[in-house]
C-alpha cells in the first residue's frame, strides 16, 4: 500500500485510519433512497409482504449479490437491481423506515448534511397517492435527524424528488417538489437510463421549476456522453449535474485527450490542460459536479478509481463533489469513497475539506444556512484533524 504511485508517478499518501476519515464531516448531494436499503431490512419487509423474488434471504448473501449484481459494466443492468428495493418500498411504514435507517447509516459515517433522492412514482404500486408516498420519507427523516441529534451525531437530509425519464410524469412530480418545499423537500432531478431519453423530453417540468424559483439537479453524462451534458445545462437549466463525469471527454491534458488515455491525461500538469467549450463553461459557471467513483467504475463510466476523472477535475478546479449514488448496489460509504480516493488517486484530508465545502456551497438550502454549517460544522471538524 505505501509503495503504490499515481498515474504521474508521485506516491500514494499514506492511508489514514477509517476512525479518522468517518470523523470528518462530509455533504452527500448524490443518494438514492432506494439504493441504500440494508440488505435485513429488505429482507424483513419482503417477508412481511410476501415478496418471494429476493435472490437470497440471508443479509450477507444479499448484500453481495446487490454488489455483484451492480458490477456488471453496464448501466441497464445496474438499474434493474431496484427492482427487489422498490417493490419493498411501497407502505408509509416500509418507507418511514427506509427514510429513518437512511440518516442514521449516513450519521453514523460522519455526513453532517446529505440530500437523499427518490421517485414517487415508483412507489404506488400498494394503493398510495404520490402526497402519502412524500410525507411517509420525511417522516422517516425527521425521526431519523432527530434519533441522530440524541446520539451525538447531528444530522441535515433534504429530499430530492425524482422523476423517471422514459416516463411521462415529471411535470406533476416538479409541481410536488413545489408544494413540498417548506416541508423538507428541497430539489427536483430526472434519472433513469440516458440513451434515448434526452433531458429535453422533460423541458415543461424544468421552465416550471425555473418559474417557481425551485432547484433541480439532472443526471446527464454518465453512461451518455457531451450533447447529454450540453442539453442538461444549456437547455434545461440544471443547477447541478449528477454524474457529469463524460465532461472529461471535452478536456485534453498532456497533450492528450482524457477519453483516449486517462493515466497520461492524468499526468498532465493542470496548467496545461486544453479545455473545450463546454467544460470551460462548465467550470466558468462553476456548475457542481455529483461525481460517484465506485459507481462510475461499475457501471463502466470510469476505468478505475486510480484513473477516475474526478481527480483531474479537482486537480483543475471544477466544482467537484462527492458521493455515495448507491450505498447498497456498491457496498460503499461516503468514508469508503473517501478512503478509496486516498489510497488510489493519491487524495488527503485537504482535498476531503475541499469537496466537502464545494458540495455545502452547491446544496439546495438556502445560502445562508449552508453558510452557517460550513463555519460551525464543516471547518472547525477538519481544524480538529488538522487541517485548517
Amino acid at each position: 500500500m505505501f509503495g503504490r504511485r499515481r498515474p504521474d508517478g508521485a506516491a500514494v499518501t499514506p492511508p489514514f485510519a477509517d476512525d479518522v476519515v468517518r470523523k470528518a464531516p462530509k455533504a452527500l448531494l448524490h443518494d438514492h433512497l432506494d439504493g441504500g436499503l440494508r440488505a435485513q431490512t429488505i429482507i424483513d419487509l419482503a417477508d412481511e409482504m410476501g415478496y418471494e423474488s429476493l435472490p437470497a434471504t440471508d443479509a450477507g448473501e444479499l448484500e453481495a449479490w446487490f454488489v455483484d449484481s451492480a458490477s456488471s459494466g453496464s448501466l441497464v443492468r445496474y438499474l434493474e437491481t431496484f427492482d427487489h428495493t422498490v417493490a419493498v418500498m411501497q407502505t408509509p411504514e416500509a418507507l418511514q423506515r427506509i427514510a429513518r435507517e437512511c440518516v442514521l447509516d449516513l450519521a453514523a459515517d460522519g455526513v453532517v448534511y446529505a440530500e437523499s433522492r427518490y421517485a414517487p412514482e415508483q412507489h404506488l404500486q400498494g394503493g398510495l397517492a404520490l402526497e402519502e408516498v412524500v410525507e411517509a420519507v420525511n417522516d422517516g427523516f425527521r425521526a431519523g435527524e432527530a434519533e441522530a441529534a440524541a446520539a451525538g451525531t447531528p444530522i441535515r437530509v433534504g429530499a430530492l424528488l425524482t422523476a423517471m425519464r422514459h416516463a411521462a410524469k415529471s411535470r406533476e412530480i416538479a409541481e410536488l417538489a413545489v408544494r413540498y418545499r417548506d416541508q423538507g423537500v428541497v430539489g427536483f432531478d430526472i434519472a433513469g437510463a440516458e440513451a434515448g431519453h434526452p433531458p429535453t423530453r422533460h423541458l415543461d417540468a424544468f421552465e416550471y421549476l425555473r418559474r417557481e424559483n425551485a432547484h433541480f439537479t439532472i443526471h446527464a453524462g454518465e453512461a451518455f456522453g457531451l450533447p447529454s451534458i450540453w442539453e442538461a445545462i444549456q437547455w434545461c437549466g440544471a443547477d447541478r449535474l449528477g454524474h457529469g463525469v463524460r465532461i472529461v471527454d471535452d478536456i485534453v491534458s498532456g497533450g492528450v485527450a482524457f477519453v483516449d488515455d486517462p493515466a497520461a491525461a492524468l499526468a498532465g500538469a493542470p496548467a496545461e490542460a486544453k479545455l473545450g467549450r463546454l467544460a470551460a463553461y462548465i467550470r466558468d459557471a462553476r456548475i457542481p459536479l455529483e461525481m460517484c467513483p465506485s459507481s462510475n467504475v461499475q457501471t463502466g463510466a470510469a476505468e478505475s478509481i486510480a484513473l477516475h476523472p474526478i481527480t483531474l477535475l479537482k486537480d483543475l478546479r471544477f466544482r467537484v463533489t462527492l458521493n455515495t449514488d448507491n450505498r447498497l448496489m456498491s457496498g460503499t460509504t461516503m468514508s469508503h469513497e473517501a478512503q478509496l480516493l486516498i489510497d488510489d488517486a493519491g487524495w488527503d484530508l485537504a482535498d476531503l475539506r475541499w469537496v466537502t465545502i464545494n458540495a455545502m456551497k452547491s446544496a439546495f438550502i438556502p445560502f445562508d444556512e449552508r453558510l452557517d454549517l460550513i463555519d460551525r460544522v464543516v471547518k472547525p471538524g477538519y481544524a480538529a484533524l488538522g487541517v485548517a
